[in-house]
């Protein structure tokens, strides 16, 4: 009966520490995210397919968090494009998602319409995810080029020169 006992209470023990590291195990994530080597590769490819095609534009890549990492403004772009860069890499890091398929989305649903009130969303194109494999660990807001498809079109074509490092 005490040799049953006391294996009862090794394996109660043994159990509990392995829940103990299960749930220790899960406390602590690891993330990829975006280094600023990259994120001004990003921004610097981005201004420059936007120049290629005669639009002055600013680029603004995010981290996975959302946070500014790298700003590149042409010479030649309006003011108001560094805002609307920023909340476009903001916007599309946080939904994890680009911003002209969240702005048609919410055209065409009238519940997802109100994704315009969350603070610092901007549904105009021009914001894309940056990804390894399935994680966003970034992404990149173009605003300035003459449509939001334009915008996008840059980001797209900076990620794609970028692919290589994104493994």
């Amino acid at each position: 009966m005490k040799t049953t006992r006391i294996v009862a209470l090794t394996f109660a023990a043994l159990a509990a520490g392995t829940a103990f590291s299960a749930a220790q195990a899960q406390a602590v994530r690891t993330e990829r995210n975006m280094s600023l080597d990259l994120a001004n590769q990003l921004a610097a490819a981005t201004v420059a397919s936007c120049l290629a095609g005669g639009y002055n534009v600013t680029a603004a890549v995010v981290d996975r968090a959302g946070q500014l990492r790298a700003l590149h403004r042409a010479d030649n772009a309006g003011p108001h494009t560094i805002d609307a860069a920023q909340a476009k890499a903001f916007t599309s890091a946080s939904a994890k998602n680009n911003t002209l398929a969240m702005m048609e989305g919410a055209q065409k649903n009238p519940a997802a319409a109100n994704l315009v009130h969350i603070p610092g969303f901007l549904l105009l194109g021009g914001g894309v995810p940056v990804k390894v494999g399935s994680d966003v660990i970034g992404a990149i807001g173009v605003g300035g080029a003459p449509g939001g498809h334009l915008d996008e079109q840059c980001a797209v074509s900076a990620i794609e020169k970028a692919k290589d490092l994104l493994k």
